[in-house]
């Protein structure tokens, strides 16, 4: 498995950008697909996006689709979750998670990954 730490989160306003970062540790990191989930306040975890192993392949929610973008860099052992035009319905605790996907890059359950981060919060204001 590997270690997952998030960071990057916080506050903006309506309009705004974050850019979410996530650490792993271990020299596998390279051979996962990435995931991006949120959980909002009473609701399940939702997809946000995914990123291939070789960062050539990535998939967005349609909720996001044209406002976030994710990218990696392996030789940093990093993925990113950029988000520009935040809403408020985009307030959540977002999550990175890697897992094992083959050459599949879509929606996916969060099952089907096996290692988590601790989730960073992301408020955007009205």
């Amino acid at each position: 498995q590997v270690q997952l730490v998030e960071s990057g989160g916080g506050l903006v306003q309506a309009g705004g950008s974050l850019r979410l970062s996530c650490a792993a540790s271990g020299h596998t990191f390279s051979s996962y697909t990435m995931g991006w989930f949120r959980q909002a306040p009473g609701k399940e975890r939702e997809f946000v996006a995914a990123i291939g192993w070789s960062g050539s392949s990535t998939y967005y929610a349609h909720s996001v689709k044209g406002r976030f973008t994710t990218s990696r860099d392996n030789a940093k052992n990093i993925v990113y979750l950029q988000m520009n035009s935040l809403q408020p319905e985009d307030t959540a605790v977002y999550y990175c998670a890697a897992g094992n996907t083959g050459d599949y890059i879509g929606p996916t359950a969060p099952q089907v990954f096996g290692s988590w981060g601790q989730g960073t919060q992301v408020t955007v204001s009205s």
